[in-house]
């Protein structure tokens, strides 16, 4: 028999436990095939930006202003998040790097910070949005002032946080764990609701006014930019990077088909809470005449004596919250995959959180300064644009390396899923322009 001296190489390393090449990696070992649960859990990270005190504000104000209308809205722009989310996973575990790695090594030093700097400002954005709602969330629970709210939950944050200490498992299951209560929270706001399901239904057809009225088309813009964020693209890509690190089809196909499963049933969850979200505000707000609520402590307010039951404030209070501890977490983390990515620094996880806690927590007690708790969700809605605007260059830098046949092989994005993937990226240019013209005529 003949011995491939090469190979009886390997096996001695391997055995020894060296590398079997100079400056070869140790790869970990393989998971089982089939158990695809193994590579859950970057999913939920995720899901958890979908589902964010920025998503509360844009769908309470849909909801209240436009009754079940822009329900097609929030299922357009989950369906966006899946594919764009399943673009950004398939790039992270067939090339074991990350978009903003990507980014860095493709481009000029110039268009690398250009893009760094957008996605800072879209985390500091979103970081806004999740801080100022935990903050209206405890002062619901509580009765503690907007301030103190702000600084409490800068500790809630180093709190989650901790539970990383112990490996990625215990805070991949405490988020895991938030995103079920919330859930759980939103099937009693429903029963509690008893929303008209014929007129929700009607809701996810198109509205013949979104691209006529204003108002509604602002709205829009908020819940895209709230539902597909960009720093999710770079944190997912991020998470699951090293699934498959040995490289060969075998260990990609089996990371692609958990990483999948983990995706589409994550963001379904946060499809079914943004949705009931807004249900849950056309059924109590603009059902009984209050157009007029597009703020979380108004509603909050207004919603247990409009049903008639003190466990629909307490239960909106408390997923308010959950939701904002677990976006929180997930704001730091793609902090620290996009500072990592396209600056080639690493940063402590305490260090990163304690910036992003600073930065964002300035403009928040500025905001509850200036507007108090009646103004929240004005700057709630308006943070979620923000993100919308910065969203195109995140998109589309992504879908090229996806579709790129020398970057991803035979696991190249391609045919239909591309053409959808560009079309989202067109969807969101064109919406972000009619918006921007909107604002600059008056019209």
């Amino acid at each position: 028999m003949n011995t491939n001296p090469s190979a009886l190489a390997q096996l001695s390393a391997s055995k020894s436990g060296a590398p079997s090449r100079p400056g070869m990696r140790d790869i970990p070992p393989r998971r089982p095939r089939g158990r695809w649960y193994s590579f859950a859990g970057a999913g939920a990270l995720v899901a958890v930006g979908y589902m964010d005190p920025g998503n509360w504000a844009t769908a309470l104000a849909s909801g209240a202003r436009y009754g079940y209308q822009l329900l097609f809205v929030v299922l357009l722009a989950s369906l966006m998040g899946m594919l764009l989310q399943w673009v950004a996973s398939r790039v992270g575990v067939v090339t074991g790097r990350d978009l903003a790695q990507l980014c860095r090594e493709r481009y000029s030093r110039r268009t690398t910070i250009v893009l760094w700097l957008a996605c800072e400002v879209a985390i500091i954005a979103c970081d806004v949005a999740e801080v100022v709602g935990s903050a209206v969330a405890l002062q619901m629970l509580f009765g503690v002032s907007l301030t103190a709210g702000v600084l409490m939950s800068a500790v809630g944050t180093f709190a989650m946080l901790a539970l990383q200490s112990r490996g990625k498992r215990p805070l991949q299951r405490a988020v895991t764990a938030l995103i079920l209560f919330v859930s759980f929270c939103f099937v009693i706001q429903l029963a509690l609701a008893h929303p008209a399901w014929g007129e929700a239904l009607a809701g996810f057809t198109p509205p013949r006014a979104l691209l006529c009225d204003a108002g509604m088309l602002w709205l829009a813009a908020g819940v895209l930019g709230a539902t597909v964020m960009p720093h999710n693209l770079y944190l997912h890509s991020s998470l699951v990077r090293d699934h498959a690190r040995s490289g060969d089809d075998e260990a990609i196909g089996d990371a692609l088909n958990g990483v999948n499963i983990d995706t589409f049933a994550s963001l379904a969850i946060a499809f079914i809470v943004n949705a009931s979200l807004l249900v849950v505000a056309a059924a109590v707000f603009h059902a009984a005449g209050h157009a007029e609520v597009n703020d979380l402590a108004d509603a909050h307010r207004l919603i247990a004596p409009l049903v008639g039951s003190h466990w629909a404030g307490i239960t909106f209070a408390t997923a308010l919250l959950a939701c904002g501890l677990n976006a929180t977490v997930t704001g730091t983390l793609a902090g620290q995959a996009v500072m990592e990515g396209f600056l080639n620094l690493k940063v402590a996880r305490w260090a990163r959180a304690l910036l992003t806690r600073g930065l964002a927590i300035g403009p928040a007690l500025a905001a509850v300064a200036s507007f108090g708790q009646h103004g929240s969700n004005a700057l709630l809605v308006a943070t979620q644009v923000v993100l919308s605007l910065q969203l195109p260059l995140a998109v589309i830098p992504l879908v090229r390396f996806a579709s790129d046949a020398g970057l991803m092989g035979r696991w190249r994005v391609a045919r239909v899923p591309l053409a959808l993937a560009w079309g989202c990226a067109g969807v969101i240019v064109a919406l972000n322009a009619a918006m921007l013209w909107q604002a600059a005529t008056g019209h």
